[in-house]
């Protein structure tokens, strides 16, 4: 029966129009578990089965291949369409540039998988809210050039930093946030933490759902309830950032009365967080996480840049010891008793230069080994020197700038101490990087002299070297003992230069520098007086752990204003099933109200949809789907609309194989036929206009078993045009099904390896209706 039912709305179909027209059916030689429009581009972003992300335009022309290196489990685009944000199975956000699949970052948010992410957009400002924007502007490119980008010299790189290596311009870029619309990024785990980035690089909160106290009123009465072993499924965050929406699986407990807590209780539940501190503080929000995005990229750039110098001199001065270290045994050879440092003292007092020494420095050392070393040397100066001045120096100086426009906007208590910006936190942030200041003007310095001696030293030993070569004499010419002294401490070890650049040093000062440094106090603007005892390394040392203490209190202050406004459970599973909710098909979405919606306005603008499918034999249903709206509304006041839904049957021949809420509030399912069936090897795509089916209410009331989803009314999916389009597909389908909204098409995948793009909206660009445009 249901067979000649979709035969007949077939020939329907075919009769007005075949709905859906194919775009094109191509192979392709990868499995795909994952897919994602582009919001902004006709680009389709895959996920193969072995973690390769293909990046296809609407034609299938492919633009890019890349493999991260990790499992990928999770995929979504940023909002302006420029960026692919990946989850990984070890809990990474990889943020990969549209363009050419250059990595831009990879941020550590989770310990585990990442199972979903969610990123959103603030919604355009009105004119009432362009009024009430507080206007800031990233005054650093009035005094500074572009910022500096990481140091690459001599084929060595500055290791793992978490920021690309290549692709310096789209990095900054993307780093500049002044001229984008405030988003968000919300990422979630299956250990049921959920994490917010702003910009999708700076941390701003996190939440556990399983330590998340959950309040319900029923019946006049207040219950509270957890959730335990929670695992996240989907997130979905407002436009107007007020609320979040998540499905997720885990154990109610009723905190109340432990005694009441059954296996029931497992299942899948939907909760509703209050995000509304995103959009309260937006403008705060924005203007701190402008400057401290920047800010932790210009500290990447001073950590490989001390990294690098590190290896650079070390590189050399591993030479230096390496030619150096055959005298003692010359010395030794000779049945000499004196040691490396006698030898050249002698040399620098133009006595007699003994034996060992002389065969030293004529024949294990050389005129050519010698101005090896002094090339080495030389060369190694040189781009410290480079280092310094082109990426150092400038980002220290750019990150102390924009750390004093947070403190001077930590100053303004009455907008930013509600965000965690704390006062007394950046003023020691800000003199600890005024320290880092000047502990590289000491470097560069150091550096400078150290470099002179040698250069000098190295010109005396040379024309020692000649003299010996040249006559029989054991005597050569005297030259400026400093020169010997710098000498005898780097065959000491006693390396200036590297001291400064390792974090366990500690300089002695004498007396009267100390007291100097104590007079300076008096005159303000610092209070450290031990930071001439640190090293170059050290203080950026400290400087990273109080960045980190500072920043650390935003994020806090935000996550402790996170909270859970509803729960609604949808579904008891067993433990097992639990396990593999993240497969279940399930969308969330939120939708525009309607200018005569007599919604809470002033609070809401959106009306969130959940459309689901429920796991066979749960609530003693088999091949339902459900759609429920108003969740988050129901759950702010009285006044607001009731929850409400509705359960679809699909027909027993077939199964709901993925689904996915549409525009104008609209869902698509992919059906598949089931193998057992005379429909196997044939599928169906359903587009259903929601608002032509009948809602009834549901309670929100909570009895022994939670669940109350048979409440809703059910309807029989008759397939025929009046609720919308169908398509027959001649292929058994597999997941994903990639919808976008924007683009008005759908790509399905079958299961013998092919891609099948449909246009969902012929007349997509006339028939747009911004007031009911899906968020």
């Amino acid at each position: 029966m249901a067979e000649e039912q979709m035969e007949e709305a077939a020939s329907s179909a075919a009769a007005s129009g075949t709905p859906f027209q194919l775009q094109f059916d191509k192979p392709i030689p990868f499995q795909i578990k994952l897919a994602e429009w582009n919001p902004e581009k006709d680009l389709l972003a895959m996920v193969t089965d072995d973690s390769k992300v293909l990046l296809h335009r609407f034609n299938w022309q492919r633009l890019w291949t890349i493999s991260p290196g990790k499992c990928i489990t999770s995929i979504c685009w940023s909002p302006d369409g420029k960026i692919v944000a990946l989850g990984t199975e070890d809990g990474f956000v990889l943020l990969h540039d549209v363009e050419n699949g250059k990595m831009l970052r990879s941020i550590k948010s989770h310990d585990v998988a990442i199972v979903c992410l969610n990123w959103a957009e603030d919604e355009p400002l009105s004119r009432t809210d362009k009024e009430d924007l507080l206007s800031y502007e990233d005054r650093t490119t009035r005094f500074f050039p572009p910022a500096p980008v990481m140091p690459r010299i001599g084929g060595l790189n500055s290791g793992d930093t978490g920021l690309a290596d290549e692709n310096e311009e789209a990095i900054q870029a993307f780093s500049s946030a002044s001229c984008q619309r405030f988003n968000i990024l919300c990422t979630g785990d299956k250990d049921g933490c959920i994490c917010f980035s702003i910009f999708g690089i700076f941390p701003v909160g996190k939440i556990n759902i399983n330590k998340v106290p959950i309040h319900v009123q029923s019946s006049g009465k207040r219950t509270s309830y957890r959730l335990q072993d929670v695992s996240i499924s989907k997130v979905s965050l407002s436009r107007n950032l007020h609320q979040l929406v998540l499905l997720c699986s885990g154990k109610l407990i009723n905190t109340d009365n432990l005694s009441l807590s059954n296996d029931l209780s497992v299942g899948i539940h939907c909760l509703h967080l209050d995000t509304s501190i995103f959009f309260s503080r937006k403008n705060e929000l924005h203007q701190v996480s402008q400057q401290a995005s920047s800010i932790q990229d210009l500290v990447e750039v001073a950590r490989a840049s001390i990294s690098m110098m590190s290896k650079q001199w070390s590189n050399a001065m591993n030479l230096f010891h390496e030619k150096f270290s055959a005298l003692p045994s010359l010395l030794t050879a000779h049945g000499m008793e004196s040691s490396s440092e006698d030898e050249f003292m002698s040399l620098l007092f133009g006595t007699h230069t003994s034996p060992a020494l002389h065969q030293f420095l004529v024949s294990s050392l050389g005129e050519a080994g010698l101005k090896r070393i002094a090339k080495t040397i030389e060369s190694a100066g040189r781009e410290l020197r480079i280092v310094v001045s082109e990426h150092l120096q400038p980002a220290v100086e750019i990150i102390s700038f924009r750390l004093a426009e947070l403190r001077g906007l930590a100053r303004w208590r009455s907008r930013f101490q509600n965000i965690g910006l704390d006062e007394k936190l950046m003023d020691g942030v800000t003199e600890r990087v005024g320290m880092l200041v000047v502990q590289v003007e000491r470097f560069s310095r150091v550096a400078a002299t150290v470099l002179y001696l040698f250069q000098n030293f190295f010109s005396w030993v040379l024309k020692c070297v000649k003299i010996l070569l040249s006559e029989p004499t054991d005597q050569v010419p005297s030259t400026n003992s400093e020169l010997v002294v710098i000498f005898l401490k780097f065959l000491l070890g006693k390396d200036p230069i590297k001291q400064l650049l390792e974090t366990d040093q500690i300089f002695e000062w004498d007396i009267d520098t100390a007291k100097h440094v104590e007079h300076l106090v008096v005159f303000g603007g610092f209070t450290d007086t031990k930071f001439l005892e640190r090293s170059l390394a050290k203080q950026f040392s400290e400087l990273e752990e109080s960045l980190k203490e500072a920043f650390l209190m935003p994020f806090t202050t935000v996550s402790s204003k996170i909270h859970c406004q509803g729960l609604l459970p949808l579904y008891p599973v067993t433990s097992s099933d639990a396990l593999s909710s993240t497969s279940t098909p399930a969308s969330i979405a939120f939708y525009k109200q309607d200018k005569d919606s007599q919604h809470n306005a002033s609070s809401y603008s959106s009306t969130d949809y959940i459309c689901f499918k429920i796991p066979d034999g749960s609530l003693n249903l088999r091949n339902f789907v459900a759609v429920i709206k108003d969740f988050c509304n129901s759950c702010s006041t009285s006044n607001t609309p009731s929850l409400s839904g509705f359960l679809l049957h699909i027909p027993v021949e077939y199964e709901c194989v993925d689904l996915s809420l549409y525009k104008d509030n609209q869902v698509v399912l992919l059906l598949s036929g089931k193998s057992s069936s005379e429909s196997a090897g044939r599928s169906w795509m359903v587009m259903l206009q929601t608002e032509n089916l009948s809602f009834s209410q549901l309670s929100r009331t909570f009895p022994a078993n939670y669940y109350n989803l048979q409440e809703l009314e059910a309807l029989e999916l008759q397939l025929d045009t009046d609720y919308g389009k169908v398509r027959s597909i001649p292929h058994p389908l597999s997941t994903p099904l990639a919808v976008s909204a924007s683009r008005g098409v759908a790509c399905v995948f079958s299961s013998r390896r092919h891609a099948l793009v449909y246009i969902l909206d012929e007349d997509e660009d006339e028939d747009e209706d911004e007031d009911s445009e899906m968020e």
